[in-house]
């Protein structure tokens, strides 16, 4: 079951009749996987909750439901306290969507209303505030502003029960202009003070607030997690300096990497830690120059690991086709990893055309440490920023012998022409971005071919639906599967792959990620022969 479009029961037709049954026999199933994707109004208690919540299941004449936290505040329902909603991993729902509203909401989560108002969230949409305001409403139930607050409501809770901030450093860090205006959301949204839900938290979290911003949070994720594969694929792509991982204890992963944020630079430490078979516990560590960056920071981490997936919807559908069945029962919840940074996310693209994943790895750590900024971090093995777009068009040369990017001229010239783009705003590369209208506009520039305008596509937008053209070691995982004959002439098997890949839509970055990762990880970042 997916969750619908429509934002409560009362939506007429048969579509919304049947949104409605799917989504009460899902609470009524107290059903987990659904936690986060929609939520459940009950106008007798006047309070909303997660699907999964414990309580007494409503009677339905009694029951809406709404897509968004916001819509629910919107419609005068207050948040759980037995079942903390805000609490859950987000939706997929705004990846596997490609609307405005989708668009809109990936911005929202990346904290551009809170940056640059709405009408700064119309101006990256391409519509006027008024089309965005009543397009929201329409479709959420909620205006760019109400998705905003909710957002930093979201965050404030996170902060308050798992940081020891002050609870004013709390207001300012979840984005709200003003403590009374932070109240005032808090009491409206939980019905509590500020104070009482910090009264919750464990005894001490060891993250109070220096000089520099430290925080250690808590990532909710939706299992089964492939921990392992997500984290191993960061490993082998890690820039030295940038990045760093350390995945040798399969009970205990690690994964460091510098922040380029809104606010100023950072850095952020993730942990998995094995719980249970199958089960694991995230863990953020952020050191932050701002707190205005908290929530922008988290936003991009679960981003990064895909946390907000559906995996179950995921491995049921691609378990239907025989060729992936064995792969999607010996790796359950896989994942596609996604990028902090969209403008980085290209230039690394670019670089890794034609060439290995450690190759690539070389050239961009030789880029990094000729033109990145230095910023020294507590985490171990961090100490630079990957290069900005304008570092990187004012710095690399095409010829020399102490060049930063050692590549052919041609695609030295490409990489420089991106990012004289992407600094000048020639160029629109970021999560709001339409996935057709950005493969389009990265396919017709000269030097970059349809796998890299889909890879960008798939990492840096969630597009759950990419498919990889004529990838190698895609086709070389097709062929350990015996999906096509080892003797194929090339062309042939790309083709023959491209339409078996057809019947996996809409979750073909998944099933890349399954081809790729046969195997698991070698060191080169390809699945062996």
């Amino acid at each position: 079951m997916a969750p619908g479009r429509a934002r409560d029961t009362a939506a007429p037709g048969v579509e919304g009749d049947l949104a409605f049954a799917e989504r009460y026999r899902a609470i009524g199933a107290r059903d987990v996987r659904f936690d986060g994707q929609f939520f459940t109004a009950v106008s007798t208690t006047g309070i909303y909750c997660r699907p999964s919540c414990p309580a007494r299941t409503p009677r339905p004449e009694n029951v809406t439901f709404h897509l968004t936290s916001a819509s629910a505040h919107a419609a005068g329902f207050r948040a759980c306290k037995r079942c903390l909603p805000e609490a859950t991993p987000g939706t997929p729902e705004w990846n596997l969507r490609r609307d405005l509203a989708a668009r809109a909401m990936r911005l929202i989560g990346d904290g551009v209303v809170d940056r640059e108002g709405v009408d700064g969230l119309a101006t990256r949409l391409g519509y006027t505030s008024r089309h965005v305001q009543r397009m929201l409403v329409a479709e959420l139930g909620a205006g760019p502003q109400a998705l905003a607050r909710a957002r930093r409501a979201q965050t404030a809770r996170s902060l308050l029960v798992g940081s020891d901030l002050r609870i004013a450093d709390v207001a300012f860090a979840s984005g709200f202009g003003s403590v009374r205006q932070f109240n005032d959301t808090v009491r409206e949204v939980f019905a509590v003070a500020p104070g009482e839900l910090r009264a919750r938290r464990p005894a001490s979290t060891g993250a109070a607030a220096g000089q520099a911003v430290r925080l250690d949070l808590a990532l909710p994720v939706r299992h089964p997690f492939d921990a392992p594969g997500v984290f191993g694929f960061l490993a082998v792509r890690a820039v030295e300096g940038v990045e760093t991982a350390d995945v040798s204890d399969g009970d205990r992963l690690r994964y460091a990497r510098t922040l380029s944020l809104p606010a100023g630079p950072g850095a952020v430490q993730v942990t998995a830690s094995r719980t249970a078979p199958g089960s694991w516990q995230v863990r953020a560590e952020l050191e932050l120059g701002s707190l205005a960056d908290v929530a922008t920071a988290v936003a991009r981490v679960r981003r990064l690991l895909d946390l907000d997936a559906d995996p179950v919807a995921v491995d049921a559908a691609l378990a239907a086709d025989p060729v992936l069945a064995r792969a999607v029962a010996s790796t359950p919840g896989i994942r596609v990893p996604g990028a902090v940074d969209a403008h980085e996310l290209l230039v690394r693209s670019v670089v890794g055309q034609q060439i290995s994943v450690a190759a690539a790895r070389t050239h961009l750590g030789r880029l990094a440490r000729a033109l990145g900024t230095p910023h020294p971090s507590r985490f171990p093995g961090l100490d630079l920023l990957f290069p900005t777009p304008e570092q990187i068009a004012a710095g690399v040369v095409e010829t020399g012998a102490d060049r930063a990017l050692r590549l052919p001229a041609r695609s030295v010239r490409t990489v420089v022409s991106a990012a004289r783009d992407l600094a000048a705003g020639d160029l629109v590369v970021d999560v709001g971005v339409d996935p057709d209208v950005l493969r389009e506009n990265l396919s017709a520039r000269v030097g970059i071919g349809p796998w890299t305008a889909a890879h960008v596509a798939m990492r840096v937008l969630g597009d759950p639906d990419s498919w990889l053209t004529g990838d190698v070691a895609l086709a070389a995982g097709a062929r350990s599967l015996g999906l096509l004959d080892p003797g194929l002439p090339s062309a042939t098997a790309h083709r023959r792959l491209r339409e078996h890949a057809a019947r996996w839509a809409p979750w073909r970055s998944y099933a890349a990620m399954h081809l790729w990762t046969t195997d698991r990880w070698t060191t080169d970042g390809r699945p062996p022969r």
